[in-house]
């Protein structure tokens, strides 16, 4: 439910996959290290080329700075939540 395109050498990457395991959340992660078709799929997705691209659901949330401030304004939960209600009733 939880999807993250990402980089090995990326701190921002650790840093959003920190965030979801302090929640105690699954996520799959997606490395785009050496993979330009994987690469390409998340940025014909996102339309941004910087990683992570985070999606929850169908929502596609952006990178680490954008969960941040879903994190610090209380509204990354209900996100969540309402991802997961959606996934269940499909």
């Amino acid at each position: 439910m939880i999807t993250i395109y990402e980089s090995s050498w990326c701190g921002f990457c650790r840093a959003a996959k920190r965030l979801l395991q302090n929640k105690g959340w699954e996520f799959e992660s997606r490395n785009v290290d050496g993979n330009a078709a994987l690469r390409a799929e998340m940025t014909e997705k996102a339309g941004r080329t910087s990683v992570p691209q985070i999606w929850i659901g169908e929502t596609h949330v952006g990178g680490y700075d954008d969960l941040a401030e879903l994190e610090s304004n209380d509204e990354l939960d209900a996100l969540y939540e309402r991802a997961k209600n959606s996934s269940q009733s499909h």
